[in-house]
């Protein structure tokens, strides 16, 4: 088996990353690129096995490209580091990319109502609306992803805050690339922290004006 490098954001995840990093699958390998965490969880990641990186310009697509320029396998994931998504998830994504797709996504599948907000739930499906109507037949905005590094360098996302998970699809839906979905269970972030994102109406406000800013 083909090794696997998962990139994972990080902002103050100390309490999710020993779970998370401990369950990744075997030949899948953790880059840790750390946002401005403060509380230690550099530390935590490299301890628990994680080659860390640091971005220290903030936001989420500013770290996602941090830690594709560090990966080095063909084929590269993406992964929130909070505990809500399963490592393992990442395995039928990988395959369908071995099979063929250009990208895979995930398409979250909440375990109780709580876990979806219904603002970030609006808010995903806004955009999701906007993708179907340009072509690109998705549900959600890509809370975990596999792809080759080499097709996603070549894309040339721009974006490097919250607007990066989007315009990376409407990227791939003018390129012509294949995408597809899979079902990955979506549970409650790692000893109750709140989301940054979806956690807020403000959280939620913020990164829907993000990622319709590369719409225009």
């Amino acid at each position: 088996m083909n090794a696997v490098d998962v990139v994972l954001p990080c902002l103050d995840e100390a309490a999710a990353l020993p779970g998370v990093l401990a369950t990744l699958p075997v030949g899948y390998r953790a880059i840790v690129v750390d946002n401005g965490s403060t509380d230690g969880s550099p530390e935590v990641a490299a301890a628990h096995g994680a080659t860390v990186v640091h971005e220290q310009t903030k936001g989420y697509g500013a770290a996602v490209h941090t830690g594709l320029s560090h990966a080095r396998t063909d084929v590269v994931c993406f992964l929130d580091a909070d505990g809500s998504l399963d490592p393992a998830e990442l395995v039928p994504l990988v395959a369908a990319v071995d099979n063929g797709a250009h990208l895979a996504v995930g398409r979250r599948v909440p375990v109780s109502r709580g876990v979806w907000p219904w603002h970030a739930r609006a808010g995903n499906l806004l955009l999701a609306t906007i993708l179907r109507r340009r072509g690109l037949l998705v549900s959600d905005i890509a809370p975990a992803r596999a792809v080759r590094r080499a097709d996603l360098l070549a894309l040339g996302v721009r974006d490097r805050a919250f607007g990066y998970p989007l315009e990376l699809l409407v990227r791939a839906a003018d390129a012509g690339w294949t995408v597809v979905e899979r079902d990955v269970v979506y549970r409650p972030r790692a000893a109750g922290t709140r989301s940054k994102v979806s956690g807020s109406v403000r959280g939620t406000l913020r990164a829907v004006r993000d990622m319709a800013g590369v719409l225009r």
